[in-house]
């Protein structure tokens, strides 16, 4: 059952910079231990705060883990505007999919799918996920392939397909652990990227 409580009994106020300490800190938890099968009142005793006061910030754990995997992706995608402005479109890829598979970050992976899939089931405090679960990726790295002279119709296409495979690899890696299989579908990936127009069509 999730726990939660009403608009009414939120004050008017939230003390962001409490909230977001409390976010970190959960960030930092889940990393270390991962949060399958674990309350809120759970979570609160593990990083020494109080299942109220995680209420009073995020409502219901659906809502706190929601928020966790928004932080984690934002700063995915930090990440990724940080790379080098001469890597080319290959070499993001590569960079940030050795990033993706790092084994400290399976915790993450592992929680994000649990509540995409929550959030597809309509479970309350996990629905908000999915507004912008694809475009907040889509949008920034189809208007980066728009600057490099790519058209905006096919930027997207590609983008969109970009954050299917990479997410696809990802829950293949969590189910199979076949790190070496995997690698080699995404490096499969890459070299179709990469290959001329013509070349793309036979292959597929």
């Amino acid at each position: 059952m999730v726990q939660s409580l009403s608009m009414d009994d939120l004050p008017d106020v939230v003390n962001t910079s409490a909230r977001d300490e409390l976010l970190h800190r959960v960030m930092a938890h889940v990393r270390a231990n991962g949060v399958t099968e674990t309350s809120l009142r759970q979570i609160a005793d593990a990083i020494g705060s109080s299942h109220r006061m995680l209420l009073y910030h995020f409502g219901s754990r659906e809502g706190l883990l929601t928020d966790v995997i928004r932080a984690v992706e934002a700063d995915q995608r930090a990440r990724w505007r940080s790379l080098p402005a001469d890597l080319d479109q290959i070499g993001v890829l590569r960079r940030m999919w050795r990033h993706f598979t790092r084994p400290e970050l399976e915790a993450n992976e592992r929680l994000f799918f649990e509540i995409y899939g929550q959030a597809l089931q309509g479970r309350d405090g996990a629905t908000e996920l999915l507004d912008g679960i694809v475009d907040d990726w889509v949008d920034p790295v189809a208007a980066a392939a728009v600057r490099r002279g790519v058209p905006k119709p096919q930027a997207r296409a590609d983008a969109r397909l970009a954050v299917a495979v990479v997410r696809g690899l990802l829950l293949d890696l969590l189910a199979t652990g076949d790190r070496r299989a995997v690698n080699a579908a995404f490096e499969r990936y890459v070299t179709l990227v990469a290959a001329p127009e013509t070349e793309r069509q036979v292959a597929v």
